[in-house]
């Protein structure tokens, strides 16, 4: 599909895969209809966004990238959130000037991206968010954000953290108080399904529209073919970013080494040397990166982070769950997940080779499990994905914008 109005629309987002996977087939459905679409990055996922056909703008970012070890986002809720906003600080002035002279009719933008809607208020074009994990709900700041941020709030650090955001919103504008200029978009796109947003009958559905997972075609990220005399398969993965957990590779090895008839996939990342799990026995295959669509698409179980884009994988694919969440908005997931009757959710404290094993074999072979991950994978199917998101981002592109671009370009 092409359009007669075509647009410039800008994308920002931070170099996370987590962040950036989810907008990917999202951008380049638009750039197959014929829009330009620059992608505001840092170079270290710049050839992910240059495969869309997208025209990647690069920045410097102070975040921890891709490859650094987890521990650099610290273990507070502080040492979180800190960095987002000193990154967006010292990147708007960048972001700025490679934009000059080259605005966008649209800015869409990663939840984590401040400057994209600070620049969309300067630039006076609507701006639509891309998130990639839950959103607010009516009621979200009394049940959860108050309590998260009670002691916080009360520290010298903490109302220097947001005497500090204020002060750059004011700076650039826009009075808003931080918390719902982070949390409260005034058009936001969820790239997840309806299934597992928490009190989803509580969304403000005239802001937030839930497309669900935007998947395509992930042939360029390579195959996997289940070997000779598998009769069963299972993915363990952590994801990208939390997979510094030796001990917890070593209980899989433990868990499902010479199980009879499985074969194993273990993720172990880019921290951990495989020597550090002794020995392993030749049913179980160590890699520290994966084509996991690829790999769930064969898989008769799912050993999980329980991030965003894994538990989608896993729904879209039928694929049994069993979560242990790292961080975030993972232990979450991972509720809804074993409420939607998929998956079993096991922390971290709680694994043993025994608990793997049992919660492993329990989901892989109870007929409800399945039956519920077809109802689910039904209903997935009907929020419309990629097209749908697509359909609704052009909707957004102002008509006087267009038109205005097209005498230009006569």
């Amino acid at each position: 599909m092409t359009t007669s109005h075509p647009a410039h629309i800008a994308m920002f987002s931070i170099a996370a895969h987590g962040h950036v996977n989810p907008s990917i087939e999202i951008v380049r459905e638009l750039v197959a209809r014929g829009h330009r679409v620059t992608y505001a990055i840092p170079p270290a996922l710049a050839a992910k966004v240059a495969e869309t056909g997208a025209e990647p703008r690069l920045w410097t970012s102070t975040l921890p990238s891709p490859d650094d070890d987890p521990a650099a986002w610290g273990s507070t809720l502080l040492d979180n959130v800190e960095p987002f906003l000193d990154d967006a600080i010292q990147a708007l002035p960048q972001l700025a000037a490679a934009y000059e002279g080259d605005e966008p009719d649209l800015v869409l933008h990663d939840i984590t991206s401040y400057p994209a809607r600070v620049l969309a208020h300067r630039w006076g074009v609507p701006a639509v968010s891309l998130s990639p994990n839950l959103v607010a709900w009516e009621g979200y700041e009394e049940e959860v954000a108050e309590p998260l941020w009670a002691e916080p709030r009360e520290t010298e650090r903490g109302r220097a953290y947001y005497a500090r955001f204020h002060a750059w919103l004011e700076a650039n504008g826009i009075g808003l108080h931080p918390d719902p200029f982070v949390g409260r978009p005034g058009r936001s796109l969820v790239l997840i399904p309806r299934a597992l947003q928490p009190n989803a009958d509580r969304v403000d559905e005239s802001v937030h529209t839930f497309v669900g997972a935007c998947q395509g075609d992930r042939t360029a990220q390579g195959d996997w073919r289940r070997p000779p005399g598998a009769e069963r398969v299972l993915l363990v993965s952590l994801g990208s970013a939390f997979t510094k957990q030796p001990e917890f590779y070593r209980a899989c090895v433990r868990a499902f080494g010479d199980l009879p008839g499985w074969h194993v996939v273990l993720q172990i990342g880019r921290h951990v040397d495989p020597a550090e799990l002794g020995e392993v026995p030749d049913n179980v295959e160590v890699r520290d990166w994966v084509p996991q669509a690829a790999i769930l698409r064969q898989a008769d179980a799912f050993v999980t982070h329980a991030g965003a884009g894994g538990s989608q994988e896993g729904l879209a694919t039928a694929t049994p769950m069993v979560c242990v969440p790292q961080a975030v908005d993972q232990f979450g997931n991972a509720e809804m997940l074993r409420a939607l009757g998929v998956a079993r959710h096991l922390p971290m404290e709680d694994v043993t080779a025994d608990s793997l094993r049992e919660a492993v074999l329990a989901v892989s072979g109870d007929p409800e499990v399945a039956r519920r991950l077809r109802e689910v994978g039904s209903a997935m199917a009907d929020e419309g994905g990629t097209r749908r998101a697509a359909d609704l981002i052009e909707a957004e592109i102002p008509e006087g914008r267009r038109r205005a671009r097209e005498g230009r370009i006569g």
